[in-house]
């Protein structure tokens, strides 16, 4: 029964111990994320959650370089959610500016409408 179950249990171990793929589609999904959030005109200079992903998606590259690529990936997947939450930012900034604007408007008609 020892001799049947060690080869099995090698074999688990070996395949526990492999190195992740690189993370080459997840990169991509990243890089395509801070493009989407750049031609929105966000710049990392005024936004600290593309910043952020700047940094991280630089660290992942770094990290495939190295073969680290769990972490890359890791590290890719958390750049991607930053850009995606500096476009959210950005997206719910000009949505309250473009309120604020239509509420100046609509008070301005009021004022017209009374003065009528």
């Amino acid at each position: 029964m020892i001799n049947r179950t060690l080869p099995l249990l090698l074999a688990l171990g070996l395949t526990a111990c492999a190195s992740d793929p690189a993370p080459t589609e997840q990169l991509r999904l990243t890089e395509q994320a801070l493009a989407q959030t750049k031609s929105l005109g966000v710049v990392s200079e005024q936004s600290e959650s593309l910043r952020q992903a700047e940094d991280k998606f630089a660290q992942a590259q770094a990290a495939v370089q190295d073969d680290e690529n769990k972490q890359a990936r890791q590290l890719a997947e958390q750049a991607e959610l930053d850009a995606r939450l500096a476009e959210a930012e950005h997206l719910n900034g000009k949505g309250r500016e473009q309120l604020n604007e239509l509420n100046q408007r609509i008070g301005r008609l009021r004022q017209q409408l009374g003065a009528m």
